[in-house]
């Protein structure tokens, strides 16, 4: 730490690229957290096994992985050269706001935690999300001002130098950063169900489109000063930093739209599932009557066989 209380300067090189982690208080007690979050997780998962219920590895390895983009920002030498390079900077930001949110929301944590916990946690968490004031929080503008917001503010601002001349203020940033940035990604790409403001598909992939322009906008900013963006940073590194910020956002765009993509044809091939199940049910309900086995409805296995082969087998022994 230097005198002014911010970082001591560290010179990039191989050792120091892998070997300067951060142990100091707030390191270790992010560590701690995220250890607690991937144990309640891991042991969601297994309660869930327990029961003969299967929940998708898919969502268990992303919840994990968002985790370690956490700490990856918040304890590694990503985190320590952050007191000398501006890159290092740009690449915890990126870490904190567009990796390890959409990864921690496609793991699902909300529903599972619904799905695992006592009636009394279950009626506290849902009167939690059903809330006004989390109804305001999670408005798309004050979303926005949270995520597209901060990052003008804190970047285009003396406010960066005076942040990291006194780290308790910037521990404090980084994680409104990481908040921000679950607050927007949550909705845009998550599992969980939205109770307030929720959004269909396209509007998810257009605000993800329109998110680019600002994010753009800054980095070029960023590229374009003639001075340094803070005063431990050189305006060479402040350059290759706005360049990183810049080509990231187009990353970030594709990224984005994948999993939003897959997850709407996803929908479409629930939707053709069930329209074919009704008109199943419609056709069998249009043939002389039979009695009543031949009216009811089909089952969930013949729903699944009739949009399989176009057919529903009138015995067992023609499967």
């Amino acid at each position: 730490m230097s005198p002014s209380g911010g970082m001591s300067r560290i010179t990039f090189g191989l050792h120091s690229a892998v070997s300067a982690w951060q142990w100091g208080p707030f390191a270790l007690l992010v560590l701690a957290a995220l250890m607690a979050c991937g144990y309640w997780y891991l042991h969601a998962d297994w309660r869930l096994a327990t029961r003969g219920r299967r929940w998708p590895r898919e969502r268990t390895a992303s919840f994990i992985l968002g985790l370690v983009a956490v700490d990856l920002a918040l304890q590694s030498p990503i985190s320590t050269l952050t007191g000398s390079y501006f890159q290092a900077h740009v690449l915890q930001h990126l870490l904190l706001m567009v990796v390890a949110p959409p990864l921690l929301a496609l793991g699902a944590p909300s529903t599972l935690l619904l799905q695992t916990s006592n009636r009394r946690l279950k009626t506290t968490w849902l009167s939690v999300l059903r809330s006004r004031p989390f109804a305001v929080l999670t408005h798309p503008v004050t979303v926005w001002l949270f995520y597209f917001g901060a990052m003008f503010v804190f970047f285009l601002t003396p406010l960066i130098t005076v942040a990291m001349q006194h780290m308790a203020l910037m521990d404090a940033i980084n994680l409104f950063f990481l908040f921000g940035g679950t607050l927007y990604w949550w909705p845009m790409v998550g599992i969980d169900p939205i109770v307030h403001w929720p959004m269909n598909y396209g509007m998810r992939m257009a605000n993800i489109l329109i998110g680019s322009v600002p994010e753009t906008f800054l980095g070029i900013a960023i590229l374009s000063q003639r001075s340094p963006i803070a005063s431990m940073y050189s305006l060479a590194s402040t350059h290759a930093g706005g360049g990183i910020l810049w080509a990231s956002t187009e990353f970030a765009t594709i990224a984005g739209f994948l999993p939003i993509f897959i997850q709407w044809m996803r929908s479409e091939e629930r939707l053709a599932v069930r329209i074919d199940a009704r008109a199943g049910a419609t056709a069998t309900s249009a043939e002389p009557d039979d009695g009543a086995a031949d009216r009811r409805p089909p089952s969930s296995w013949e729903a699944e066989w009739l949009a399989r082969t176009g057919a529903v087998p009138s015995q067992a022994g023609e499967l």
